[in-house]
């Protein structure tokens, strides 16, 4: 199947979600999204407790073979099994989604970049940054909002891992995007992406 895949990294917070649920509201039907962070390791054999001190910030962290392998399958136009991972139990769950490949197929992750195999197979890489100050605000809201976190594991997270991390390696792949925009709700940004998408599908339908 001849799909665009396009690649959305960046911090924390920094809005990555945000700039892609934009382009799923523009493209509908036309795109599927992938998320990083469902290829998170099992780890059936730790408690909880053990589980909520480990790094999740560490591309060792993530089966990226896996990732790889799927992101190949939807681009030969097969369909996949997507692992889904529960972030209130910090481990990967037993549901699976199965994903169609589509025309635009979107990944998501904060080391997306960092892995060489991923970047050779996207047609966009996008780095989406934001301040530190306003990235650990946005964290602690989705966390305790969304993922059922607690303020004092959080915070003591972002100290020990996703801080030292970000600098050590997702910051890094920054150099490695096509395109680096500073909010997820940045308009000029959003309009040149969805341009190149737009022009990527014409010369594909060709």
């Amino acid at each position: 199947m001849d799909c665009i895949m396009i690649g959305i990294a960046g911090g924390t917070g920094s809005g990555k979600s945000t700039f892609t649920n934009r382009l799923k509201d523009r493209f509908g039907d036309e795109i599927t999204v992938l998320y990083h962070d469902n290829y998170y390791k099992r780890h059936d054999d730790l408690s909880f407790e053990e589980r909520k001190k480990l790094n999740y910030d560490h591309p060792d962290a993530l089966e990226t073979d896996l990732l790889v392998e799927h992101l190949k399958k939807l681009r030969n136009g097969e369909s996949i099994e997507c692992p889904v991972y529960d972030y209130s139990r910090h481990n990967r769950s037993d549901q699976m989604i199965r994903v169609e490949p589509r025309r635009i197929i979107v990944i998501e992750g904060i080391l997306l970049l960092a892995d060489p195999r991923i970047r050779d197979l996207l047609d966009i890489k996008i780095y989406v940054e934001a301040d530190a100050d306003e990235r650990i605000l946005r964290r602690i809201v989705r966390d305790v909002k969304e993922r059922g976190r607690d303020l004092d594991n959080i915070v003591d997270q972002y100290l020990t891992t996703v801080k030292p991390m970000h600098y050590l390696y997702v910051d890094p792949t920054r150099a490695k995007a096509d395109i680096v925009i500073n909010s997820g709700m940045n308009d000029v940004a959003f309009d040149v992406v969805q341009s190149k998408i737009m022009l990527l599908l014409q010369k594909r339908s060709v």
